[in-house]
């Protein structure tokens, strides 16, 4: 069998470590595997975050980083009529 993926509408933010953090990322020391680098708690485990990356919340609200390449290859800007705003 052969499946699509539905169309989800996401939000996404892309990271600078120069501009305001997305909600979610951060640089704490939780561990010592961390050493102060940006990353996200997601629900696969610690990912870490650099410039660049977009943070993506999904359709539960949980927030993962996706890298510019991939992200450009799979989404694409929406007409906010689309999205029932």
């Amino acid at each position: 069998m052969r499946f699509r993926k539905r169309p989800v509408v996401i939000e996404a933010e892309q990271f600078a470590y120069d501009k305001e953090w997305p909600r979610g990322v951060c640089a704490c020391n939780c561990t010592s595997l961390h050493h102060g680098r940006a990353h996200i708690h997601t629900l696969e485990g610690v990912l870490f975050v650099t410039g660049g990356d977009w943070i993506i919340t999904g359709i539960k609200g949980e927030k993962y980083p996706c890298k510019p390449d991939i992200f450009e290859a799979t989404y694409e800007p929406v007409d906010e009529k689309e999205n029932g705003t």
